[in-house]
């Protein structure tokens, strides 16, 4: 019964992959300059030929992943859309800040700078798309600059942060923001699939991540709250109270993926305890369904307008941590929150009519923006998703990994 179960996920997953892909495949694509329109409206027309450098390499990463991993992707139009996507990046992300060379932010349609984030972000985004390069590629020249690229951001975020060009202000005191252990572990992960080498150079850093992500398990382990200070208290006001659910589930799975490679059991208990059962019971939306975008951690309206808003990228995350949790540990329990979650998400978030899926519901769980991408949505959070429950169902169903 459970195989048939996990069947039928599967083959209603593989069928949304592949309508995911062909829409971003279809409408995406700057055939003049080079790398990706994610402006999308519901139809996939381009409203905004701005070019956001997160979603630029969180593309060029997503068509190599699937042209490397699975067979019917493995065609010409993506590799080549993808090396695209990587050229136009190294010839036009890097721009001056306060006397060193950043990652903008947003570009315009040739290439042209018009955003420049005081972050490391689009920089880890860089890193994340010249990796998959140099792996379907097998060109050196991919894999040195995102080791040289790597290495600037530890550089940043463990050494001196002045390159980053953010000023230090008296009232702004230095916080652990979650978000950025947990990218530079994903960036650990990226870096050291198959090679030893990089695994022994990255091996200090994947620790430091992971004990500055577990600083955020706070109140006697029943919260996981988005910042804390740098040795791990728990800051005032809102800002200390804030809570992710959506990023809570990320780390979770990141931490899993990290805890399985080491043979960490406890680390696997933990990730699963308290950044997947934790953040869903408490994140949970009991009377409409679906996970709350951010909530106060004592029961305050939160002050962003968003915050009981129902958002796609959350709810993707949360479908790869449970399958992920149990894809390890065969708990019916997680199977039955992944059911759940799979529930709400495949009926409120795909359109039906001109394929891939709305971003943004409100509290009960109607399309708010209609559109398919635009600054922050683009084609990464459900192609990834999807493709990872996809590999995840294969391995529980003992189906041979597509080479």
């Amino acid at each position: 019964m459970a195989e048939e179960v996990l069947e039928s996920f599967r083959k209603k997953i593989c069928a949304e992959l592949d309508q995911v892909v062909a829409f971003w495949l279809k409408h995406s694509h700057d055939e003049d300059h080079g790398g990706f329109f994610t402006c999308l409206a519901k139809d996939g027309e381009v409203y905004d030929d701005l070019k956001y450098v997160w979603l630029q390499g969180r593309q060029v990463w997503m068509y190599c992943r699937l042209y490397r991993s699975v067979e019917r992707f493995r065609k010409p139009d993506i590799l080549q859309a993808a090396k695209s996507g990587g050229e136009f990046l190294r010839s036009h992300a890097w721009v001056p800040v306060a006397g060193n060379k950043k990652c903008a932010f947003c570009l315009t349609h040739s290439g042209q700078a018009v955003k420049v984030q005081r972050t490391i972000f689009s920089e880890c985004f860089y890193v994340m798309a010249m990796d998959e390069l140099a792996r379907v590629t097998e060109e050196q020249q991919y894999q040195d600059e995102a080791v040289r690229v790597m290495d600037q951001i530890v550089h940043w975020t463990q050494v001196d942060s002045s390159g980053l060009g953010r000023p230090e202000l008296p009232g702004a005191g230095p916080t652990n923001s979650m978000a950025v252990p947990m990218m530079l572990l994903c960036l650990v992960e990226q870096l050291v699939e198959d090679r030893p080498e990089m695994a022994k150079k990255y091996n200090e850093l994947g620790h430091w991540c992971i004990q500055q992500i577990l600083q955020h398990v706070q109140r006697d382990g029943n919260a996981i709250l988005e910042c804390v200070s740098t040795d791990g208290q728990e800051l005032p006001g809102c800002l200390g109270r804030h809570q992710n659910p959506g990023h809570a589930l990320e780390a979770g799975w990141f931490l899993l993926q990290y805890a399985t490679r080491h043979q960490d059991e406890k680390l696997k208990k933990l990730a699963i305890e308290k950044f997947m059962l934790l953040p869903l019971a408490s994140g949970w939306d009991q009377q409409h369904g679906g996970l709350f975008y951010f909530l106060d951690v004592e029961g305050h309206c939160p002050t962003q307008l968003e915050w009981n808003m129902k958002l796609w990228w959350p709810h993707c995350e949360a479908l790869i941590a449970f399958l992920m949790g149990y894809c390890e540990t065969k708990d019916p329990n997680l199977l039955e929150k992944f059911t759940q979650i799979f529930q709400y998400t495949f009926s409120h978030f795909p359109d039906a009519v001109h394929g891939e899926w709305f971003g943004y519901l409100n509290q009960e769980g109607l399309v708010a923006l209609d559109i398919k991408g635009g600054p922050f949505k683009g084609c990464f959070h459900v192609p990834r998703c999807l493709y990872m429950c996809e590999k995840l169902l294969d391995d529980l169903l003992g189906k041979s990994p597509p080479l």
